[in-house]
């Protein structure tokens, strides 16, 4: 299949962007490494894209149904959302060597997943289904952004960069936090748009399957999260910085955990 070829070149990009952003990081490299490290990021989302349409065009339907196809989707659009931010808010590049490892790890994921196309189930015949999957990953791809950063900024409290002036930090801890708010957003319009898609796939708009209620899970956690961050006006950088690589970490188990061991029929992968 032509898609596995592309995905063992992204592979070996990605393992080479990571190592590059890495060497960045710990100042080894000039500063320019973020936007050549952006570049090659650029290249492997439109192969990406490449794989992901060859698939469509051959099995007839989007990337929603296999643990492979949602890699490999999550991998595309997880990058695509990246580079969107990155050009949006500068300092969410600096972020960039925890995005390499993410997609290191999901792409790399993707390639031990079995690749067996399965027909599109009855139920995923659903406008609703679109609007779910877009905001998803809209959420997943906003949040990586923002653990991205805030895992570097921790970082900084033991090593300091070439960027890390005060003033470079208060405007990216800014922007870690209006990421968050609108991952928040993203993830409220999951839950509605994912809510619609099960009154007409299965009757009911909520049933408390695994999926759902680890989904309800996460929004309260990113809810908790940005209150604290509203209420206390003097959380600790370092504390708030920690909630947010939490939230994520319970929204990675959600998205790619959780439809390992679910056996009710909303499992989120096949």
């Amino acid at each position: 299949m032509p898609e596995m070829t592309i995905m063992q070149v992204t592979v070996t990009l990605l393992a080479a962007g990571t190592l590059y952003s890495l060497l960045g990081v710990w100042g080894v490299l000039h500063h320019e490494y973020e936007r050549h490290a952006l570049l090659l990021l650029g290249f492997v989302t439109a192969l990406l894209a490449v794989a992901i349409a060859l698939r469509w065009i051959r099995i007839g339907h989007g990337p929603f149904v296999t643990m492979f196809e949602i890699l490999l989707s999550n991998v595309f659009s997880i990058g695509l959302v990246y580079l969107v931010a990155a050009l949006w808010v500068p300092a969410v590049r600096h972020g960039i060597a925890t995005v390499y490892c993410i997609l290191l790890v999901l792409a790399a994921w993707a390639l031990a997943a079995p690749t067996t196309e399965t027909p599109l189930p009855p139920t995923y015949h659903n406008a609703w289904l679109w609007a779910h999957v877009t905001v998803g990953k809209l959420f997943l791809g906003v949040c990586v952004a923002a653990v991205g950063l805030a895992t570097i900024l921790l970082l900084r409290l033991r090593h300091s960069n070439w960027w890390c002036r005060e003033d470079n930090v208060v405007a990216a801890d800014r922007a870690v936090w209006r990421l968050m708010m609108l991952a928040f957003v993203f993830h409220s319009l999951m839950l509605i748009a994912g809510a619609a898609w099960a009154q007409d796939a299965w009757g009911r708009y909520w049933a408390w399957d695994p999926l759902e209620t680890w989904s309800l899970l996460t929004w309260c956690a990113l809810a908790i999260t940005l209150h604290l961050r509203v209420t206390f006006s003097r959380l600790p950088q370092a504390a708030g910085w920690s909630l947010v690589i939490g939230v994520f970490g319970l929204a990675f188990l959600t998205f790619f955990g959780v439809p390992f061991v679910s056996v009710a029929p909303h499992k989120g992968a096949m």
